[in-house]
């Protein structure tokens, strides 16, 4: 095993910190007193005493996507829309073999954007045309559900064969698909949690790792498929269709990128099973529900 893989593979709180810490140091912050935000698929911290947010990367394998983050928000900044935007650092940098980047402080109201303003702010970003300079990647529906799978630890073997089946058959069943609308730049991490409320009223767009240029319908299925397993009521999400003016629950392919979403869901959640009682719990429901396509998804949102 590399250092490289193993950076990977121990994504824990402790592990993160050290990374932290070097790149707080080579670029001038104090990073001793962070506060860990958020673990998922980074580590989000806040600088203590400046208005800066560290986002650490699990592994050097993402760094492109860490440079195409920064690429984006001041693309999008550019074309006036409101984004989250980066400090004042050359960046990316690699500290403790991990892609790190650094970003001004959101000054949030902690209430959550509304689907609606969810489907306004898609609507406008898949209207805008990237610039030829920017070199979006081509967008990934199955993201990075083949490395989660392959670098679990903490899943029984029988676990890693199902999942590995049930990726290959999505595969077949979303090449044969025909999108209804055009290809466009899109956020590729579409959810209500990556829109921030400021004090000053509309929200700003934030996460911008997976953002790649394909179907639209990639974005739009994040809160069809989160209003189906019971997120959000149905006019809320009647509101995110007003907003955006397209239903994808109507096109016939919907159903197959419902199946894609569910598994990244889970495999998402498969990344922490160790940190936590509750999201072992969780892992186990929704990989039961992937197993039976009839039973109810009853998931928490972590």
């Amino acid at each position: 095993m590399t250092d490289t893989e193993g950076a990977t593979h121990s994504f824990t709180p402790e592990a993160s910190r050290t990374a932290l810490l070097e790149a707080c140091a080579r670029v001038g912050l104090r990073g001793e007193g962070a506060k860990l935000i958020r673990l998922g698929e980074n580590a989000i911290y806040r600088i203590s005493d400046s208005d800066v947010v560290v986002r650490i990367a699990r592994g050097i394998d993402v760094l492109s996507d860490a440079r195409k983050e920064v690429a984006v928000s001041r693309w999008l900044r550019s074309m006036g829309m409101r984004a989250a935007e980066t400090a004042d650092f050359e960046q990316p940098i690699v500290a403790a073999g991990r892609p790190v980047t650094f970003w001004k402080f959101i000054e949030s109201t902690g209430e959550e954007a509304s689907v609606g303003e969810l489907g306004t702010v898609l609507r406008e970003l898949h209207r805008l045309k990237p610039p030829q300079d920017l070199s979006l990647p081509a967008f990934d529906m199955f993201g990075r559900v083949d490395v989660r799978i392959d670098r679990a630890c903490d899943i029984p073997e029988e676990d890693r064969r199902f999942l590995r089946e049930r990726v290959s058959e999505l595969r077949s069943e979303y090449a044969a698909l025909r999108f209804p609308l055009r290809p466009c730049a899109v956020h590729g991490d579409a959810h209500t949690a990556n829109l921030m409320r400021t004090r000053k009223g509309a929200p700003v767009l934030i996460d911008f790792e997976r953002f790649a240029f394909g179907p639209p319908e990639a974005d739009l299925a994040v809160t069809a498929v989160e209003y189906h397993i019971g997120w959000y009521t149905r006019p809320d999400y009647a509101s995110f269709v007003r907003a955006y003016g397209f239903d994808i629950t109507e096109w016939s392919g919907f159903r197959v990128l419902q199946a894609i979403s569910e598994l990244k869901m889970t495999t998402w959640i498969m990344q922490n099973v160790s940190h936590s009682a509750d999201i072992a719990t969780e892992f186990r429901v929704r990989l039961d529900a992937l197993r039976d396509s009839a039973t109810p998804r009853k998931w928490k949102p972590f």
